[in-house]
């Protein structure tokens, strides 16, 4: 695809807009193709700081809570969390050249597995829940690995 359309649409976004959209690409959050979304979450940031500074908050602070309302519930991408996971527990199993691609063949396989946990919550990683997750996708991936390989 040739780089010019499939950043059209997408310079005039905002500084939090090209920052959101690069953070949702990265993540490989299903957001990352929806434009609306983006600005409507670009506009409410850029609210928020305006509203900060206004109040009397330093740049410092009205940044900070300008970010918190930008990525607020999108602090974990079901991506993120399966390449941890393979970082971390298969690192000699999953050559670091190869990971990328094998969490990408594998996170449609252990969505199910996604299904049942609140990734939304911005505290998801201090709960019980993200262990227990953590746990399953481990299970996953060996069972996977057993079976296929990389």
């Amino acid at each position: 695809m040739n780089n010019k359309k499939k950043n059209e649409g997408q310079t005039d976004f905002s500084y939090y807009g090209l920052y959101l959209l690069d953070y949702l690409r990265t993540n490989k959050f299903e957001q990352a193709d929806d434009t609306a979304f983006i600005r409507e979450r670009a506009d409410r940031a850029a609210e928020t700081y305006e509203r900060a500074r206004l109040e009397g908050y330093p740049s410092e602070g009205a940044q900070e809570l300008a970010m918190d309302t930008l990525l607020r519930g999108l602090r974990y991408s079901k991506y993120a969390i399966l390449r941890e996971v393979v970082e971390n527990e298969f690192a000699d199993e999953v050559p670091e050249e190869k990971r990328e691609a094998f969490v990408l063949k594998l996170l449609p396989l252990v969505g199910n597995v996604f299904s049942v946990y609140d990734l939304s919550d911005d505290n998801f990683a201090l709960s019980s829940d993200y262990d227990l997750l953590y746990t399953e996708l481990t299970g996953a991936t060996v069972l996977y690995l057993d079976e296929y390989g990389v």
